[in-house]
């Protein structure tokens, strides 16, 4: 399995959020960076305060032209649920055959309790303007992320 690295280009997707519309990675370009985020699931302990993280930094995100897109193999209907709960300000996009993950190299094998199963590796992308990759986290932790990544925005 390949990981993206700072300077590489940023693997193009279209994927559907909310109620089927389509997000591109394209609309961005010469706009506005891109925090890509990729978790396991929805309405999980670790993936709500990972989503609620986000939500409360959208301030500061807007500061430093960046949205933040969520990305998991949940359905449309999971991720508006969520979404709802949650009052999240940005789209969460459905990679229901998980070819996004799998271009970005968070799609991985997983152990858990014994059991191995293919699964999202929580990771984070930060693409700039131009359609690079400046940042790639591979096996995030929750707790300090988003101000980690506000960090490294603010230097961009």
């Amino acid at each position: 399995m390949t990981q993206l690295k700072p300077g590489d280009d940023a693997p193009s997707f279209s994927l559907c959020k909310g109620k089927g519309e389509t997000i591109e990675l394209e609309f961005f370009k010469g706009k506005k960076n891109v925090v890509l985020y990729f978790y396991p699931k929805d309405s999980t302990p670790g993936c709500t305060t990972e989503a609620c993280d986000f939500r409360d930094a959208a301030e500061g995100l807007d500061q430093v032209g960046t949205v933040v897109l969520g990305v998991s193999r949940d359905s449309l209907k999971s991720h508006q649920g969520f979404s709802e709960k949650q009052q999240l300000n940005f789209p969460l996009l459905s990679d229901p055959d998980a070819e996004v993950c799998t271009a970005y190299g968070v799609y991985q094998l997983k152990k858990n309790y014994g059991r191995e199963y293919m699964g999202i590796v929580r990771s984070t992308f930060i693409i700039n303007k131009a359609g690079k990759i400046v940042c790639a986290m591979y096996g995030v932790k929750v707790k300090g992320h988003v101000d980690a990544i506000l960090t490294i925005l603010e230097a961009l």
